[in-house]
């Protein structure tokens, strides 16, 4: 039984946080706590995710020639993937984000991110031409959107050409076309995002998404391609949508909220491992809620994120649906 082999082209950007009791308002200057720095950027984060789950990763991107760009890529190839498809701009200096994170006083944490691109943006086509018929080795393609768009639908129509299912995590918002949509498995947006795309906003009664929303905005998405949706709903938990119904999986509980960053990098990794592992689509979304609820208690982007030895007891604890130790042997 062999592991599944999971492609990742997109972002690697040193993450640069500080902690604040309040955010700052215009003009304003407020005192800092703690000051750290950590590797992340949405496509490293998700490859150091489901390698950590026991995925075969392959992450193509781009860095400056400097210093964060050769511990990004460090950081990657301890984690265990495969980096040899990371190229280096001599042009542009690595993508950096710069992460406030707000200390509230009944113990929630929220997070304002601003990020400079830098290389990402200057991953070309040519960079990647070995993925024209390299595709066809991968089980999974996934995407966001902190490279070029045109980057993006070129790597889609790759992956559709060979049948390779591709994963879009369409974070940033941004508007997306129909062709480029059509050539999805899955598009994972958060709630925000969501509504951006269908302009239907997700409304929330006493903590829980209204159904009849859900069901509009994947209606929605579904009429313009894709072939399913997954959304993730903050404390709502998530849910999972296509042809054979909408299924949703509730938050898991934590002690404490101690940094959300990577969150949604986390659980879109997770469920594209426990798809190629052989989970369907609602074990799928139960593994990914586990996996993320962990890495919410936790500092930072790439070192917040767990193992799959570190999943399986949460997965007993929460009762996950038909969930079956045999279907994750082949990540071992």
């Amino acid at each position: 039984m062999r592991k599944p082999a999971i492609l990742v082209v997109g972002s690697l950007n040193m993450d640069l946080s500080m902690e604040v009791t309040r955010f700052p308002q215009s003009g304003e200057t407020v005192l800092g706590g703690v000051f750290t720095t950590a590797p992340g950027g949405k496509g490293a984060n998700q490859a150091v995710q489901a390698a950590r789950l026991g995925a075969r990763v392959t992450l193509a991107g781009k860095v400056g020639n400097d210093g964060f760009g050769r511990e990004l890529t460090a950081s990657a190839s301890a984690a265990g993937i495969d980096t040899g498809r990371i190229r280096i701009s001599s042009a542009v200096a690595t993508g950096t984000a710069a992460i406030l994170l707000e200390r509230e006083e009944g113990g929630g944490t929220r997070n304002r991110i601003i990020v400079a691109p830098g290389a990402n943006m200057d991953l070309m086509p040519e960079d990647l031409d070995w993925l024209r018929e390299g595709v066809a080795a991968f089980d999974m393609v996934m995407l966001q959107l902190e490279i070029p768009l045109e980057i993006n639908r070129l790597v889609a129509e790759y992956a559709w050409e060979k049948g390779v299912p591709v994963m879009l995590n369409s974070a940033p918002s941004a508007p997306l076309d129909d062709r480029f949509l059509s050539r999805l498995t899955y598009i994972s947006p958060n709630e925000h995002e969501a509504a951006d795309l269908t302009g239907i906003a997700i409304r929330k009664e006493g903590g829980k998404a209204v159904q009849e929303d859900l069901e509009a905005v994947t209606r929605a998405l579904l009429r313009r391609g894709v072939k399913n949706v997954l959304i993730t709903l903050g404390g709502a938990g998530a849910v999972v949508s296509g042809e054979s119904g909408l299924y949703h999986s509730p938050c898991v509980d934590v002690a404490e909220v101690a940094d959300p960053t990577a969150a949604g990098d986390s659980f879109v990794g997770a469920f594209c491992t426990a798809l190629c592992a052989g989970m369907d689509r609602r074990q799928a979304l139960d593994f990914a809620n586990c996996t993320a609820g962990i890495t919410v208690t936790r500092m930072g982007a790439q070192p917040s994120l767990p193992t799959l030895e570190e999943v399986l007891p949460v997965l007993k604890r929460e009762k996950a649906r038909g969930f079956e130790p045999k279907l994750l042997e082949c990540l071992r």
